[in-house]
């Protein structure tokens, strides 16, 4: 059963994301600020993940993972941390177009490339209830360190966090420190400087950030989108409702995004389209019991208009002889919600047909009357 909980440390999977470049001591500083020495409750990952380039990589192994100088190592032993998983395999190297090691990100399409990898790694641990990230943007270019940031924006949940770990001088500067040890440990500074790490004092900065995962759709969230998508995504869900119907192709254009409905569905949604569109009042459903005439005549003149004045309409005139009666009116408005709410999310919202909130039942939809319009819908090949 997925946890519900928000408070992270009470989650079974607890990941701390890093990305680094030339620096690796970002991973145990920032281990030391949430597991020994954290400013509230002590978050003490299960596993550690570490995003970055293919030298990125050979340091952190070679100092953080070997025997000696193994410094992460070290620190679990210092301070009695229980296990935690991090190897070689929990070290992510981004990879070009080409699928070859990056050695640096230098250009836009280094950029991408960085940009989708990251998008894509938080987007798998995001999808697992029972997990809590914490995710460090201290390290790397400061490229790398925005897109694991906003890529925690974009897929982020309430029982994640996002920081950035502060060290004190001079030790911020100091190649050889990695965490402020429990006894005495001389380290000399550039100009021959010595100072004992054991008086570093390390804090954790926690970053506030604001999560746009509900407007994203469940496609976005499941599958392999890439960040220029997503963040497109994002920005559709959060921009100004407009409605675009072209009846003559069958398709229409909410959210920003272009699609087509079937022809029912597409008439009934154009019913209302059109009442918002001239200021009309909202409409109660055609009773269960009486057919109603009234209904029949809208609903079949949008019909009429995206069938086109050849095609054959006996099949659907013949449901409707009587008039159109509640279940063929709840059957098309239900249909319509799904497909909408498949196509655009939690962005559906705003082109949802609403029933008022309260009886008796009064249908309408709630967009201005600038914001919808009926044009042709250029086709992009």
């Amino acid at each position: 059963m997925p946890n519900i909980t928000e408070s992270p440390n009470e989650y079974p999977r607890r990941i701390l994301v890093a990305v680094t470049g030339l620096s690796p001591q970002i991973v145990t500083e920032t281990l030391y600020a949430l597991a020994v020495a954290p400013s509230g409750v002590a978050f003490v990952p299960t596993e550690i993940h570490l995003i970055t380039t293919r030298s990125g990589a050979e340091k952190a192994r070679l100092a953080l993972l070997s025997e000696e100088p193994g410094w992460f190592h070290r620190l679990c032993q210092d301070y009695a941390l229980p296990p935690i998983r991090f190897a070689a395999e929990t070290i992510h190297v981004l990879e070009d177009a080409n699928g070859q090691p990056l050695e640096d990100i230098r250009s836009p399409d280094d950029n991408r490339c960085a940009a989708d990898g990251i998008t894509g790694i938080i987007r798998r641990f995001t999808a697992d209830p029972d997990c809590a990230l914490h995710v460090s943007i201290a390290g790397g270019r400061k490229t790398m360190g925005f897109f694991l940031g906003y890529a925690l924006s974009l897929y982020g949940r309430p029982q994640d966090r996002l920081s950035h770990v502060l060290v004190s001088e001079p030790f911020e500067s100091s190649i050889g420190f990695y965490y402020p040890t429990p006894s005495s440990r001389v380290i000399e500074m550039p100009g021959g400087r010595l100072v004992d790490s054991a008086q570093a004092q390390v804090t954790l900065a926690e970053l506030p950030f604001v999560s746009l995962r509900h407007g994203l759709p469940e496609a976005l969230l499941t599958g392999l989108a890439s960040y220029n998508q997503t963040v497109a995504a994002a920005r559709r869900a959060l921009a100004p409702a407009r409605l675009q119907i072209d009846l003559a192709t069958r398709r229409i254009e909410a959210a920003g995004k272009v699609f087509a409905l079937p022809p029912a569905e597409l008439a009934l949604l154009s019913v209302f389209a059109r009442r918002a569109q001239h200021g009309e009042a909202a409409l109660p459903a055609p009773s269960k019991e009486l057919p109603d005439n009234d209904w029949k005549q809208r609903y079949l003149v949008e019909l009429r208009w995206i069938a086109g004045p050849l095609k054959d309409l006996d099949d659907t005139e013949r449901a409707l002889r009587k008039g159109m009666d509640g279940g063929y009116f709840s059957a098309h408005l239900s249909k319509l919600r799904k497909l909408l709410r498949g196509e655009l999310g939690p962005a559906a919202e705003p082109y949802l047909i609403s029933d008022g909130g309260s009886r008796p039942r009064r249908y309408s939809l709630s967009l201005r009357p600038t914001s919808i319009s009926y044009d042709g819908i250029e086709v992009k090949e």
